[in-house]
């Protein structure tokens, strides 16, 4: 073996600490903030260890916990694999929520105004009218970024209000129930839609729909096209180089606007499967954007960083943020806390995620830089048996 071949594995050893501390830097910050949750457990009085065992059981200690789970994660997993390919962009999508709306709105009214498609069409036109709901709600965005430079996180905001405002006047005007009418109740919210959209269940369970494994099935297709595509290797050219990218030739005002656009598309789609999925199976909100979005919206952006901006690593974040949601409710009602510990438990977890983001990608950057710093100064990379002069890049 060469000395060359020696210091190049000694690097990589060396380097691989770093790089396995910054993919756990997530892990230590959910940790961290459920030590403060159990803090705040022992000031009421309550047990931490027995607190967080049913919180445990209740997002996967059982058939229909896990089913639970599985529903709560699905929208998270689609708006997180939207917010994947927008923030690899480097353009920062806090829209989810709107898109969202914006989704469920275009499918809902296509089920309206189409009754009488049979099922084998319905559904996927629902779901496609979901995608461009949100898709145009993402491209405005996009496109307000692009060629007028508008703050993306002040207009996504600005949409948001805009979506649950266009829905609350839908709701109670041309999309209402006409029976809301009739009784005089006025709830904000459609007619049952027809049968034919309702998404398909799986494995005979009366509540488990198809919605999960569109989701996980969207996921590895946003994998596929960030990073085994030309588009996907556009898009995170952009992201790191908006000045190398322009002079390579690459039209970087269009690729900011497709990357909105398909992280709205992501978003839509969710909304879409929020509808047709429901048990409710119609639209339907209290007059606020989590009524209908569940926060699903900003919770995606953190399942998204728990992930590492990854789309396959965003399953199972989405699944774990979506299991915290659950069992949080299932440890509220078995020991009798305030419903705001949860809020406060969740919001924890928020803060701490995105609050390590940075660390997470400094150690992850660190890691070669860190090797190349230890191994021997008279190393030979190269493997000729030549040493590098000192102070020259080896």
């Amino acid at each position: 073996m060469t000395e060359g071949t020696r210091a190049a594995r000694l690097r990589k050893r060396l380097g691989a600490g770093p790089r396995l501390a910054g993919y756990l830097v997530p892990v230590f910050a959910v940790v961290a903030a459920l030590i403060i949750g159990a803090i705040i457990l022992l000031r009421l009085d309550a047990n931490p260890i027995e607190a967080f065992g049913e919180m445990l059981s209740g997002a996967f200690g059982s058939s229909d916990a896990l089913i639970s789970t599985a529903l709560k994660a699905t929208p998270l997993l689609f708006v997180g694999v939207g917010i994947t390919i927008a923030f690899r962009a480097n353009v920062i999508n806090i829209g989810g929520e709107g898109q969202m709306v914006a989704g469920g709105l275009l499918a809902t009214t296509t089920a309206l105004v189409l009754p009488d498609l049979p099922a084998i069409v319905m559904l996927p036109a629902v779901l496609i009218a979901g995608i461009v709901g949100g898709a145009i709600w993402g491209a405005i965005p996009g496109a307000l970024k692009a060629y007028y430079g508008v703050n993306e996180i002040l207009s996504t905001i600005m949409l948001n209000v805009v979506a649950v405002q266009l829905m609350n006047f839908l709701l109670r005007g041309a999309l209402i129930d006409p029976a809301e009418i009739e009784r005089g109740t006025r709830i904000p919210q459609t007619e049952r839609l027809m049968d034919s959209a309702d998404l398909p269940m799986m494995f005979g369970s009366d509540r488990l729909h198809i919605g999960p494994l569109i989701a996980v099935l969207a996921a590895v297709a946003a994998y596929v096209l960030m990073w085994r595509t030309p588009l996907g290797f556009r898009i995170r050219a952009v992201g790191l180089s908006r000045d190398a990218s322009r002079y390579a030739g690459i039209r970087v005002k269009r690729t900011i606007v497709l990357a909105m656009t398909l992280s709205g598309a992501m978003a839509g789609l969710a909304g879409a499967v929020l509808v047709f999925g429901s048990e409710s199976h119609r639209m339907v909100t209290d007059g606020s954007t989590a009524g209908f979005t569940g926060s699903a919206g900003f919770n995606g952006i953190v399942a998204a960083l728990f992930g590492g901006l990854h789309a396959l690593w965003t399953i199972p974040a989405s699944f774990l943020f979506g299991g915290l949601l659950v069992g949080g409710n299932a440890m509220q009602r078995a020991i009798q806390v305030p419903s705001a510990l949860i809020l406060a438990l969740n919001g924890l977890v928020v803060v701490f995620v995105v609050s390590s983001d940075r660390l997470r990608r400094r150690l992850l950057s660190a890691g070669p830089d860190l090797a190349a710093e230890r191994a021997p100064p008279d190393s030979d990379p190269a493997g000729d048996g030549a040493v590098a002069p000192e102070g020259d890049e080896p």
